[in-house]
């Protein structure tokens, strides 16, 4: 028996061991220390020194009169101070939200994945447990055929069919097998656990069909989706390195320093300086210098992230709609692969029939067998494609996917 691992069991432990998402908390936690300390933009800088130095004659007869070693300590501050820096640190702030939602975006992303892979292994499960009845089916009916060739009462051919289509199950459910195996495995990597864990997934695939409007889904969920806040946040970046980058070419800028040294203990000397100089820029202001450039591309930067923005509502647009609209209209070839199923179990129970009672051939038996299977497969096929779709609206929308289904979903008649 092996471990049974629920769908938030799964997630959880994806969360916890994905390096990629680990990678993006160290980001976070960086960018979060630099919002914590803006104060850092205006504090001063301030460095200490301390030299000796030997001097004494080599070849001169002459004795200079500071022979001997002399020292020299000093210690300085200085503060500059632009019109720049409130934008500078309101960029800081806005580079901590930006890894705030990049790491959100992140575990949101992992969290479809996972979804998307444990509903696919259990399809794969489902699908595993109807080759190996087809497979069962195959080994009675081959059993059959050749109890009746060996009385004579069917014939070589059809007996020769009835042990192909035996070997044929038995391949098709071989192959599945290890389908399904890989597909465990790289699941089992994304949660961070060793190949060789036996895991038992709990949970179906259950489908209701999603009838929403998309316009309304876009009105109400677009500014939540995490591009579209990204490209908000670039935008208001941009806008401030822009002011910024004016501000520390064009405004006056103050710089304070202090410095005190001392080269002597006995006596005691020490010399204490201060200074204060406003710098006004005039290059700046004229058309073609270096950071008169700098500005225009700052601007030009700015002007690409609003389009940026646009580009990306209009593919956002599309894509709830486009999702909206597959949601709604796929959800009659469900309908129509169940009915295909069942009109297709039926066939097959009536061709057994008379295929015991001798009035139906083997490879008729054999072909309603094979549309039976197929008829479940695309059943399973067409509900995880169409519950893959509920997953990406989800995405596209920024929600989780059972309050979509709650929301939107339409209760089978």
């Amino acid at each position: 028996m092996g471990l049974e691992l629920s769908l938030e069991d799964a997630v959880n432990l994806a969360l916890e061991n994905n390096l990629s998402l680990k990678k993006t908390e160290i980001d976070l936690a960086s960018s979060g220390f630099s919002e914590r300390n803006l104060w850092s933009e205006i504090f001063p800088t301030i460095s200490a020194s301390a030299s000796a130095t030997y001097r004494n004659q080599l070849f001169s007869g002459v004795q200079p009169n500071n022979q001997g070693i002399s020292y020299n300590l000093g210690f300085s501050v200085n503060l500059g101070l632009n019109a720049g820096i409130p934008y500078s640190m309101r960029n800081i702030q806005l580079a901590h939200q930006a890894n705030i939602l990049r790491y959100e975006d992140a575990r949101n992303l992992l969290s479809i994945q996972v979804t998307k892979k444990y509903f696919e292994l259990i399809a794969e499960k489902n699908n595993l447990t109807l080759l190996e009845e087809v497979f069962n089916l195959a080994q009675r009916q081959f059993t059959r055929s050749e109890t009746l060739f060996r009385n004579g009462l069917v014939g070589e051919l059809s007996f020769t069919q009835s042990r192909i289509s035996l070997e044929n199950a038995r391949y098709n459910h071989a192959a599945a097998l290890i389908t399904h195996q890989n597909s465990k495995t790289e699941f089992l990597a994304m949660l961070g656990m060793q190949s060789n864990n036996d895991i038992l997934l709990l949970g179906e695939i259950n489908i209701l069909k999603i009838d929403a409007d998309a316009e309304v889904l876009i009105n109400e969920y677009l500014p939540l989706r995490p591009d579209i806040i990204r490209n908000s946040q670039e935008i208001e970046r941009l806008t401030m390195t822009h002011m910024q980058t004016i501000m520390q070419s064009r405004a006056p800028s103050l710089n304070l320093s202090l410095d005190w040294s001392s080269s002597s203990f006995d006596p005691f000397t020490d010399i204490l300086s201060a200074t204060a100089r406003v710098s006004i820029p005039i290059d700046p202001w004229i058309p073609g210098t270096a950071r008169q450039q700098a500005i225009a591309r700052a601007s030009g930067s700015l002007e690409k992230a609003k389009l940026d923005m646009e580009i990306t509502e209009n593919a956002a647009k599309a894509q709830i709609r486009s999702l909206t609209a597959l949601l709604r209209n796929s959800y009659d070839s469900i309908i129509i692969a169940r009915l295909s199923l069942e009109a297709a179990r039926r066939g097959y129970q009536l061709t057994e029939q008379g295929f015991l009672n001798g009035i139906v051939e083997s490879l008729t038996l054999v072909d309603a067998r094979n549309n039976m299977a197929n008829a479940r497969q695309r059943l399973l096929q067409t509900e995880l494609s169409y519950f893959n779709m509920i997953l990406d609206l989800s995405a596209a929308l920024n929600m989780d996917w059972k309050i979509l289904i709650e929301t939107y979903g339409v209760p089978n008649e």
